[in-house]
């Protein structure tokens, strides 16, 4: 089973990148954030003419998440979640359903601005509240996978500079430490399982030619319980969709598991 997870920055924009990756990926699951669409206006019939089923929760111009699976892989979703208990949020960032064997959560966490911003208190307060529904997911579902666009560097190995990042946004140690919160649940970073060198990105800044001198920041994770570690085959970052036309500034992620 091949999982995939994609920041498309506009799904009205990305629609031909995105069709044009899932013929060349044939992934079974892909979670996307910033699909900025409305739900009435999610392109399922193109996306069903690709061959992929979708779950989606969706807002005009801001935020937005969706799952697609292949339709002739998988059943219909199960147990789907757009909102979590505890977090009174109007902006759609936040997607769990049951696909088959596995529990997958797409998160698109909030980016938080700078450190001292409300947005920034408001980023830890939602990250918070994310690792508790996590935990309770991860009780009732063993083969769970988290991933999306999580806006926070792991460690300085995700960083093209660390040095000139230091402490900002997105590389703060309250950040690390939420992030770190979630992965002490039993979660494992599982480009990290294959890949424990520094200087792999999934996002590059669209100016100075920032993608051409990879001054990039890895922020885009599948995380996947202890129960499915075993099974994890590859994970890698596919740059390829950033060197098209019109990219996102983001670039997928994916893992394979034997499962």
């Amino acid at each position: 089973m091949k999982i995939a997870s994609w920041n498309v920055n506009s799904l009205k924009v990305r629609l031909p990148q995105l069709t044009q990756w899932l013929a060349d990926t044939q992934p079974d699951v892909v979670a996307l954030q910033e699909t900025k669409l409305q739900d009435e206006k999610f392109p399922v019939d193109e996306l069903a003419a690709a061959g992929y089923r979708a779950v989606y929760s969706g807002q005009k111009t801001y935020n937005g998440v969706a799952i697609l699976t292949r339709s002739q892989v998988h059943g219909e979703f199960g147990d789907i979640v757009t909102d979590i208990p505890g977090l009174d949020d109007p902006q759609r960032r936040i997607l769990a359903v049951t696909v088959g064997p596995l529990r997958v959560v797409d998160l698109y966490v909030v980016n938080g601005k700078a450190v001292g911003d409300e947005k920034y208190a408001y980023k830890l307060d939602w990250l918070a509240k994310v690792r508790q529904f996590l935990a309770h997911e991860h009780e009732r579902h063993p083969n769970l996978v988290v991933l999306g666009d999580f806006n926070i560097c792991p460690d300085d190995r995700d960083v093209y500079d660390p040095v000139a990042w230091g402490e900002d946004i997105l590389c703060s140690p309250p950040e690390r430490a939420a992030l770190k919160a979630i992965t002490d649940l039993g979660l494992h970073d599982s480009f990290r399982l294959f890949q424990p060198e520094a200087g792999h990105f999934s996002w590059w800044d669209y100016r100075q030619a920032a993608f051409r001198r990879n001054m990039g920041l890895r922020i885009d994770l599948i995380l996947i319980s202890e129960a499915l570690k075993s099974a994890a085959t590859m994970a890698a970052i596919d740059r390829e969709p950033r060197r098209w036309e019109r990219p996102s500034d983001h670039t997928p992620v994916t893992l394979e598991l034997d499962i």
